[in-house]
């Protein structure tokens, strides 16, 4: 206790607090759905146009590739070996190339295809969210009125009670007052 000063203060951390409208709790999945969908079409758009640098990078490749058996084949012709070495080499690495270009391009096609189905998906969920948002929002709606309407009514039943027990209490202020003239013996005036 006589050290508490020199113990450091660790911030507590609240938790999001859950909003009391139930409208605004679709309101906040929605925005939270659509900001998914925004990231989930963001990378989608990375990966298209990685997919469009590939394509490309494949095309060169495929050039290369034909250029390097054209100039084989002239090497090939004039018998220099140094040269139709290193073109194989050439021919090798770009074959290499070539395939892990492939393999990359595959690779994006699928993820970005995974990507745009997720954020239609979540498009759609959103769509049905906005639905079931304003389904929620009339049914609220109308339970206040129904509320209102029966809270008046409440409102007229209770004054209705309180007139049935006013005109309760005057009889029975009237039936003491009888008994009193009674016991003293008067006549009961009609």
């Amino acid at each position: 206790m006589l050290f508490d000063w020199l113990r450091k203060k660790t911030p507590k951390t609240k938790k999001p607090e859950r909003p009391t409208d139930p409208l605004a709790a679709f309101d906040q999945l929605i925005e939270d759905l659509e900001r998914q969908a925004a990231e989930v079409r963001k990378s989608a758009a990375t990966l298209l146009a990685l997919k469009g640098d590939l394509a490309r990078s494949q095309a060169r490749y495929v050039k290369r590739l034909e250029d390097i058996s054209k100039r084989r084949a002239i090497a090939d012709g004039q018998g220099d070996a140094k040269i139709a070495l290193a073109l194989e080499r050439d021919r090798v690495q770009t074959e290499s190339l070539l395939g892990t270009t492939r393999e990359a391009l595959n690779r994006a096609e699928q993820d970005s295809q995974l990507l745009l189905e997720a954020a239609a998906d979540i498009g759609n969920r959103v769509a049905e969210l906005r639905i079931e948002r304003e389904s929620a929002s009339a049914r609220l709606a109308v339970g206040g009125l129904v509320s209102t309407a029966l809270r008046e009514q409440v409102e007229r039943f209770e004054k209705v009670l309180a007139v049935d027990a006013a005109r309760d209490e005057i009889e029975r202020a009237h039936a003491l007052a009888d008994i009193y003239r009674e016991e003293r013996g008067e006549a009961v005036k009609p």
